[in-house]
């Protein structure tokens, strides 16, 4: 257990300053391995799932090297954090604003779905750190509008989803033409045999730093299943979240059509939710994020390409509304909540069509979901489907109603 304080890593006081004005003291697990070997300028190879602080694994020991060489800045950027979604991109560049506010450090956020002009504008501001997605970023260097002839920090977070959505070629693109004297980290939830190879392709003798597993983390967070008809999901989740124990909770669903009916049906019922899912516009996605963060909306319903790029502090419940189709996206999405040290609920609703997935997860996770059966929608039909086995403790009540009431509404 990481016992160490963010003193410890003798970090520049303005960085130290503004991680307390954030309300932090402890560095999480990987915050506490990773930080001191990139302080002493090592290449980082880091195994981290999402929620476990790896975003200030970097950007802090970053911000306090780009700051201790200030006087080394030239005309163009000094750090390149290389990200696989806008909404990722945003997130870190708030992480960077936040922790660098006491700095004068600049950064330019570069990704695709926005006028390109301000990004432009954003450029010539000479920043000293530039986060990017590899599609616009390449759009950029080919108009010679930046240069990465002086960076010095390469940071390739979640490399494994950069490689899912076919982006790896755009990043050997780019790290081509990046100095080979440089420091460069790679972050991945995942370890595969196509990582290692890119690993070994752009990192010279690293450093390698790995989190608990999947497992683990997940054994921070309250799992239910929910066996469920799916004419029935509709009235179960509003009960769910009509109940005084939510606070705000994050709905996943298998397909865009099915979020975009779902937030429609939550309204019709005096819920605030948002959809989020890749036909919506960028700021239509930025919005919804936005008033999900601030609190102006209870729900906000997602598919499993936005997942990982959802960083919201305070979700009190994530609620599968449909099980996803690879179990290891399970992890990526219960893990929006319990985030640095925090419990939280996980509930899956699950109808018969879905208890083959189910299993597959229990496999995946390596242990059996407590099943409840307390509430008005319990399905015999989709539990008896279920491998025979000694029932898991019930859980009692979702809050103090207790029992919920019983409504049609198929979503």
């Amino acid at each position: 257990m990481n016992t160490k304080m963010f003193e410890d890593f003798h970090l520049n006081e303005a960085i130290l300053r503004a991680i307390r004005d954030e309300g932090y003291r402890q560095p999480t697990d990987i915050q506490g391995a990773a930080i001191p070997e990139i302080l002493s300028g090592k290449d980082v190879m880091a195994t981290a799932q999402t929620g476990t602080g790896k975003t200030a694994a970097f950007c802090l020991p970053m911000l306090h090297m780009l700051h201790r060489g200030k006087g080394d800045a030239g005309h163009g950027p000094r750090a390149l954090v290389l990200t696989p979604t806008r909404e990722l991109a945003l997130q870190i560049e708030s992480s960077l604003r936040a922790y660098g506010r006491y700095l004068p450090l600049k950064t330019s956020v570069v990704v695709g779905g926005v006028s390109i002009t301000g990004q432009i504008h954003s450029l010539r501001q000479k920043p000293e750190i530039v986060v990017a997605t590899p599609g616009r970023l390449l759009d950029l260097m080919r108009q010679k509008q930046v240069t990465l002839a002086e960076i010095q920090f390469l940071v390739l977070d979640e490399a494994d989803r950069m490689l899912d959505l076919g982006f790896i070629h755009d990043v050997r693109s780019i790290v081509s033409r990046i100095p080979a004297a440089r420091q460069t980290l790679l972050f991945s939830a995942t370890l595969s045999s196509e990582i290692a190879a890119l690993a070994s392709d752009m990192l010279k003798n690293p450093v390698f730093v790995a989190t608990a597993p999947p497992a683990s983390i997940a054994a921070k967070i309250d799992q239910k299943v929910l066996f469920v008809d799916q004419a029935n999901k509709g009235s179960l989740l509003v009960d769910i979240l009509k109940s005084s124990g939510v606070q705000r909770a994050l709905v996943f669903t298998r397909t865009k059509h099915r979020a975009d009916r779902l937030t429609r049906h939550l309204s019709r019922n005096g819920i605030s939710a948002g959809a989020i899912h890749s036909n919506k516009s960028q700021n239509g996605r930025q919005r919804s994020l936005a008033a999900f963060d601030k609190g102006r909306i209870m729900v906000l319903v997602a598919t499993d390409i936005m997942a990982r790029g959802i960083d919201v502090e305070g979700i009190s419940h994530v609620i599968n509304y449909e099980l996803p189709n690879d179990a290891e996206n399970y992890v990526h999405r219960i893990g929006r909540t319990a985030r640095a040290g925090a419990t939280g609920i996980a509930l899956s609703f699950c109808d018969a069509s879905e208890v083959e997935m189910l299993k597959g997860i229990e496999r995946f996770i390596r242990c059996e979901l407590p099943a409840t059966e307390e509430h008005a929608f319990h399905s015999t039909a989709a539990a008896s489907l279920r491998n025979p086995s000694p029932r898991p403790a019930q859980w009692r009540s979702f809050g103090p109603r207790g029992r919920f009431g019983r409504r049609s509404g198929r979503v």
